[in-house]
């Protein structure tokens, strides 16, 4: 068997040459071997290539395959996965605020070895890390073990041994090897490369790999082709199919020529994979982070220089300043970020969502607009055939028999129409048809022409003595069956109580008012035509589909979701408006959204939107609540005009149809049926076509933005706040506020409490409207909060200083125990304030795993000066007179903090 094995001559990569140059030229080189060898089997015979992969038009067997799948391996080539745990353990400490750290640790410990401080910040990188790590390991096992929910797969002809009857398998795209024939079909991505055997109007969406946006018509072939003139591009061939490509029309079967790396998508996917491309969510924590670092490089030296100047002891000083460094670095945010997403990921797979990127769940939860189609999304998506009706309206048997024969025969896309139709048939016993027609051809469907059409031939009955003669010269008939304005356009006669008459313009009208009654009705109407083809040939094409004769309509029914109505209550009561973007008839989409209560209003056509630019487009967009007959760019585009109106944007879709729509969306929303390109385009994937399941998705996305920001809001509030307190006693008081080590301690108590932050609760209000970052917002918020703490802050110095006496360095420590164990329990407790725009512990509880947190961080904050770590510590006991000064200050604190988020909400209408 003779078979594509690139290798990359050493002459083009010298080892001399930089890494990048040499893997550039490397992959130059192998990107090369593939296009010449690609470009001989489309000029090979088909019987030739078959030879030449050793396998035959009935498929291999399933030994053969196993036997090629250990040879060759899985079908997979370059991808973004998961790193290797060390590799991850690294990045989990590539962050700036880890580096801030070292880098702190690293002076502290040049300055003494012995400073238990170096301790304390190593344990403070070390919980960071390991748990991001660890976080981030575990959510990405978990997201390898959704993603196993959503299988792709493709049609595979195999069989059981040598000389069986060959059987079609839907086997996972991994496994299929060279030599498997593959059956193609509308909405199927292309497994691996393939060299066509048979193809019919088959239409290929090459943008993966070309960049053009429109689909490419692949030549018509047969098994015994002659091959074409050889090509410099093997994605030119009109006989090659490779992968990474998906079919958008049309029917063919292909012979595996090459698979994985070894085929043209492969040899180039080194060059493909890298970094995604920076998300809104990434975007940011990045701002947020690097204001955070600006503020600390802009206070930390003032700090330095007041203690230094005012103090004398600029060693001293200088140890106080990395501490205050160290308070004003967050260096449990990416930690906090990791856990946010895993769980959340975690959270929406038990209520059947899966999330295939995890920064998606972010865009979930800011997604104002959600662009839907009706079809098992408002409706539910099982389809019966509710009436077979002639020209007139009335019920028609011999109609039923006609859309029979088009549903049995084709090998196309079937759909669920198709189904309902053969389901019907089935319970009528006057169609028994399948034996006496045969399958000549077929002309597929696509949605630009919205029907498809198959050719039959009657089959001679049984003794009959001139049954050859009669298959000769037996006359094929034409069946049509598609969407009604499409059909009825290609007519020129209809039939009517049996008789061929001409269609003239009154009866066009007549008919198409039935189709439209029935529309109204909330029914999907198909017509049916036919035409008798007295010269018979082998193949027939789209131009065949001309004077055909009209012979009635298939009304099927597809009712309304009982829970349509409530679901849709539920998203616009979450700030969502649904817009419905379907291909169907306009009549039927507003029936159907009329019935779950959607405002319809004036339903645009997909078509209108073409003659407006995009300014005109944004404008229609924002007020239109249903658009009708979409084709696939219209989706697209209207999917960019309502976000370039400040939108986020989210698409549910499952078909192929919707494949760009759900790339160009803020968040692609797909379900486990979809076919192959739709699943592959979404970010997200629901295990049920349900609103309702979307909803709870929504929910959680919201719940783990808010608890990202509570964090960043409570940490650059409480940090700016220190500062501000450092600042007064570094100018007023004659000896250091607090010593480094007690600095030091007090973050670390404080980041630990800080780890539940992920498993809080969010308030229903916070929950019912989408959020985005705000980067401004949290500025503003950072220099209103946070100075209230410096107040009560003050206070405290104020009372040690006159009330306790501590206003000597002899009485230092008593000073700096009492501000210590102020400043940690107001740190605590300041997150119950800021996480609810509610009266804490009143009107909006915390979750338990952060109140036993904060319980945890309180005792620790009150057990230090008392334990027999105060002395190396710095501390000293408090007396019992202390207490209920420290009470009085928390609760003033408390009450201020509430006063003063009361009128920044209602001065700003915000709050986290």
């Amino acid at each position: 068997m003779t078979m594509l094995t690139p290798r990359t001559p050493a002459t083009l990569a010298p080892p001399g040459r930089p890494r990048r140059e040499r893997k550039a030229a490397e992959l130059e080189s192998r990107t090369r071997l593939v296009g010449e060898h690609l470009a001989g089997i489309s000029a090979a015979p088909g019987v030739r290539v078959l030879q030449s992969v050793d396998a035959s038009p009935a498929g291999l067997t399933r030994a053969e395959a196993t036997l090629r799948l250990e040879r060759h391996g899985p079908n997979v080539v370059a991808q973004e996965r998961a790193p290797r745990w060390y590799v991850q353990l690294a990045k989990a400490f590539r962050n700036p605020f880890i580096a801030v750290l070292v880098l702190l640790a690293a002076v502290m410990y040049w300055q003494d070895p012995a400073d238990p401080g170096v301790v304390i910040l190593s344990v403070m990188v070390g919980i960071s890390g390991l748990l991001r790590f660890w976080q981030e390991y575990r959510s990405g096992r978990a997201a390898e073990a959704l993603k196993q929910l959503v299988t792709t797969t493709c049609a595979v002809q195999r069989r059981a041994g040598s000389g069986c009857v060959p059987t079609t398998l839907e086997v996972p795209m991994d496994q299929v090897v060279p030599g498997d024939v593959v059956k193609l079909a509308a909405g199927d991505l292309i497994p691996a490369d393939l060299r066509l055997l048979t193809a019919k109007d088959l239409m290929i969406s090459q943008a993966a790999l070309s960049g053009e946006s429109l689909p490419v018509a692949k030549a018509d072939t047969r098994v015994r082709d002659l091959g074409q003139q050889v090509t410099t591009d093997p994605v030119e061939a009109d006989n090659l199919a490779l992968m990474g490509t998906s079919v958008t029309s049309g029917t063919a079967t292909g012979v595996v020529v090459a698979t994985g790396s070894d085929t043209w998508f492969g040899s180039m996917a080194g060059s493909l994979v890298g970094e995604r491309p920076q998300t809104t969510f990434d975007t940011g924590v990045r701002k947020v982070s690097f204001l955070l670092i600006r503020f600390m490089l802009v206070m930390v030296p003032v700090v330095f220089m007041i203690n230094g100047l005012t103090k004398g002891d600029w060693e001293e000083a200088f140890l106080f300043g990395i501490a205050v460094a160290v308070g004003l670095t967050p260096e449990m945010l990416p930690m906090v970020v990791s856990a946010n997403l895993a769980r959340g990921a975690v959270a929406m797979a038990k209520r059947k969502v899966v999330v295939k990127r995890l920064h998606a769940i972010q865009n979930l939860g800011a997604m104002d607009v959600l662009c839907t189609d009706k079809t098992g999304t408002l409706t539910e998506d099982r389809i019966v055939l509710d009436r077979s009706l002639d020209v007139h309206g009335n019920e028609d048997g011999e109609v039923l028999e006609y859309g029979y024969l088009n549903a049995h025969f084709q090998t196309g896309l079937r759909n669920l129409m198709d189904r309902a139709v053969i389901d019907r048939a089935g319970e009528a016993e006057e169609v028994v048809v399948d034996t006496r027609f045969s399958l000549v051809d077929e002309i597929p469907f696509d949605f630009a022409r919205r029907r498809m059409s198959v050719v039959l031939a009657r089959n001679p009955l049984v003794g009959d003595a001139g049954h050859a003669e009669h298959a000769e010269h037996a006359e094929h008939v034409m069946i049509t069956k598609g969407a009604v304005e499409e059909v009825l356009a290609l007519c020129t006669h209809m039939t009517d109580r049996g008789e061929r008459v001409e269609l003239t313009e009154q009866l066009r009208w007549h008919v198409t008012r039935i189709a439209e009654d029935n529309n109204r009705r909330g029914l999907r109407v198909l017509a049916v035509a036919t035409r008798t083809i007295t010269d018979p040939r082998a193949t027939y094409g789209v131009t065949d589909e001309d004077r055909l004769t009209l012979v009635g309509f298939l009304a099927f029914l597809d009712p309304p979701k009982a829970d349509a109505a409530r679901a849709l209550e539920a998203l616009a009561d979450k700030g969502i408006a649904v817009k419905v973007v379907t291909g169907d008839n306009e009549l039927v989409a507003a029936r159907v959204c009329t019935d779950v209560g959607i405002d319809v209003g004036t339903v645009v056509l997909g078509p209108a939107t073409d003659a407006l630019d995009d300014a005109e487009l944004r404008a229609l967009a924002a007020r239109t609540t249903v658009f009708a007959k979409v084709n696939p760019v219209q989706k697209a585009r209207i999917v960019r005009a309502l976000q370039a109106g400040g939108h986020t944007v989210g698409f549910l879709g499952d078909g192929i149809n919707d494949a760009a729509a759900l790339r160009d969306a803020d968040v692609g929303i797909s379900v486990d049926t979809a076919v192959d390109i739709a699943r592959e385009s979404a970010d997200i994937i629901l295990l049920e076509k349900d609103l309702t399941v979307l909803e709870q998705g929504v929910l959680q996305g919201r719940t783990t933005f808010g608890n990202t920001i509570k964090y960043i809001k409570v940490t650059a509030s409480s940090n700016f706040g220190n500062v501000f307190s450092v600042l007064v006693a570094s100018a007023f008081i004659p000896f250091q506020p607090m010593l480094a080590i007690m600095l030091l301690v007090q973050n670390l108590v404080y980041d630990i409490a800080q780890l539940a932050t992920p498993w809080d609760r969010m308030d229903e209000e916070y929950l019912r409207r989408p959020r985005n970052w705000d980067a401004k917002g949290i500025g503003r918020f950072m220099v209103t909060i946070g100075p209230i703490s410096s107040i009560f802050d003050i206070a405290m110095f104020l009372i040690m200083w006159h009330v306790f006496a501590a206003n000597s360095e002899a009485s230092q420590s008593l000073f700096q125990s009492g501000w210590f164990i102020e400043g940690l329990l107001s740190q605590t407790l300041v997150v119950h304030m800021i996480r609810t725009r509610k009266i804490p512990f009143i009107q909006s509880r915390a979750s338990w795993p952060v109140m036993a947190m904060t319980v945890l961080a309180v005792l620790t904050g009150l057990w230090l000066p008392f334990s027999p770590l105060a002395s190396s510590l710095g501390f000293v006991a408090l007396p019992a007179g202390y207490f209920p000064w420290l009470i009085g200050v928390l609760l003033a604190y408390c009450t201020l903090t509430q006063l003063v988020k009361t009128w920044y909400i209602r001065r700003f209408g915000t709050w986290l």
